[in-house]
């Protein structure tokens, strides 16, 4: 009988703490290694700086409890729908708990190096080189299959020398992943060159105690609030297969003037001067639900982009000028693996070669994958989790990658479609449809809901799995993994989500004309679903 394999993790984060868990689940060893003394990767916040991304103190997910959660294990009822960063690390650690996680998991320990073993090309397997990051000990170990689980917010981009001048600047400069809190930014005049989802935080908390924050944006954004209809989550009103249908079938011109007009119902993105050239399913979209509200009291002004800089201060290329006492950069990370040879993984310009995502395809043996490294439109844990759900069956025998020639035809397939979809900019480079590439990693492990299954024996279920969130639940539901808790989840995450607001008794009982409303728009668009 054939020892278990052992498969090396590099990174505890999110993505490497279920990469861990599926190994497990595979009867495989895994041997977890992460730089820092503790789990929680990017979202566990320390005062000092850090190699790699770490959130500031505020910091709350984007992503709503019942969307982010791993597909079988949610998050407690009593949690907030949008978590601040430590309740965040906290349902890590009971993640960790709850699978035992912890005991393969070397802290303070960072790999060096990966190369191929003298057998690889008869086993795949690969020498691990790690270092103690306190003793400076090295050791080497053999594996049998590598997952790089470090995410994609790896190295800050700084772009200093773009801007003209900028050496002249008297005063101070950062970037984002230095940032931690407001404390010494009082009464300053700020300026942050951004607009991604950091430079929008950075610039609402500081509007907040800084004498004036000027946010510069080059193209503008679309921004969207995490509260949408009803008071909902944003994504467990918009993310789910209908919705998901009507994009793949309606033409981009009438989801992107729908979508602009949503926007703009919130407040007018041109008079605010953030309106884009682009489309709003063109970018990846700013979240922010206070933006607006700093804009409008003056503490916040929306600037565009820098021409030149000055001793104290700042010249944009409206020709105005303002007096900055301190510059923060919120211009992104680049991707870097520095324990991978360029032959085993090469990045340019933002841009690697992965086969969904996941595989390099010029590898003889399909032994090293890649976790996390994408920018989807909805949350990273479920994807992650169905990206290691896959990469352990693999490894293990139970499925095969395609041949190279057709791993090839679709990576360029997925290059030529974001260039057709998206704006040209670093921050689009692993763009993915949220629920069309769940679907696509799920088919791939045999766990795709099969609505048609659905409807005719759980009709019911059928509709919440269609209609309702996408959430991870649904890839538990049949097939290896199978939850038998799954269906439960899904028919009551709509109870979870509400019950952390219902913090006091109402006094009203919710009408039948808001359930005859609701009935009858499920009606239409069962009809839109059957005609078009």
């Amino acid at each position: 009988m054939k020892s278990p394999k052992r498969i090396c993790i590099i990174g505890g984060g999110a993505s490497g703490l279920t990469a861990t868990k599926c190994c497990l689940d595979e009867c495989l060893i895994p041997v977890c290694y992460e730089r820092s003394g503790d789990i929680g990767g990017l979202w566990r916040y320390t005062e000092e700086k850090t190699v790699g991304a770490c959130v500031y103190k505020s910091t709350i997910i984007n992503t709503s409890k019942e969307m982010m959660c791993f597909s079988d294990f949610p998050i407690p009822e009593h949690f907030p729908n949008f978590m601040h960063n430590t309740k965040i690390v906290e349902y890590f650690r009971m993640y960790a708990n709850k699978f035992g996680l912890d005991k393969h998991i070397q802290f303070k320990t960072e790999v060096v190096s990966c190369e191929f073993a003298k057998d690889y090309h008869e086993t795949g397997r690969w020498i691990v080189r790690s270092k103690n990051i306190e003793t400076k000990e090295e050791v080497v170990n053999l594996f049998d299959g590598i997952i790089v689980a470090v995410g994609h917010h790896a190295v800050p981009y700084l772009p200093l020398s773009s801007f003209a001048g900028f050496e002249l600047f008297g005063g101070g400069h950062m970037h984002s992943h230095d940032y931690r809190n407001f404390n010494g930014f009082e009464n300053k005049r700020v300026l942050v060159v951004g607009i991604g989802n950091s430079g929008g935080d950075i610039s609402v908390e500081l509007s907040r105690v800084a004498k004036q924050v000027f946010l510069s944006t080059r193209r503008g954004a679309w921004v969207m609030n995490r509260v949408d209809d009803y008071g909902l989550p944003l994504d467990i009103v918009r993310i789910n297969r209908f919705n998901q249908f009507l994009l793949n079938k309606l033409p981009s011109a009438v989801t992107n003037f729908y979508g602009q007009t949503v926007l703009n119902k919130k407040f007018d993105h041109e008079t605010y001067g953030l309106r884009p050239k682009h489309a709003v399913l063109s970018q990846h979209p700013m979240i922010n639900d206070d933006l607006p509200n700093r804009v409008l009291s003056g503490t916040l002004t929306v600037k565009g982009n820098v021409s030149s800089f000055a001793k104290n201060g700042v010249y944009f290329e409206d020709n105005t000028f303002e007096q900055i006492d301190y510059v923060i950069f919120a211009t992104g990370y680049n991707f870097a693996y520095p324990f991978l040879d360029n032959q085993i993984l090469k990045v340019k310009n933002n841009e690697t070669d992965l086969y969904k995502y996941i595989w390099p395809p010029q590898l003889e043996r399909s032994t090293l994958a890649v976790v996390g490294a994408i920018q989807p439109g909805g949350a990273v844990n479920p994807i992650s989790e169905l990206q290691c759900r896959w990469i352990t069956r693999l490894f293990k025998g139970l499925s095969e990658l395609p041949s190279k020639p057709t791993m090839n035809f679709y990576i360029q397939r997925q290059k030529d479609d974001m260039k057709k979809r998206y704006y040209a900019t670093q921050r689009h480079t692993v763009q993915v449809d949220y629920v069309k590439y769940m679907d696509e990693l799920a088919a791939e492990i045999g766990v795709k809901p099969n609505l048609l299954r659905l409807a005719i024996m759980d009709p019911v279920l059928a509709y919440k799995v269609f209609f309702h969130a996408c959430t991870p639940y649904q890839y538990r539901l049949s097939g290896p993994g199978k939850w038998k808790q799954a269906r439960e989840n899904i028919m009551t995450q709509h109870e979870r989500v509400k019950l952390p607001l219902k913090t006091r008794p109402s006094v009203h009982k919710t009408g039948l004309s808001h359930f005859l409303s609701f009935f009858l728009v499920a009606v239409i668009a069962i009809f839109i679903y059957l005609t078009i």
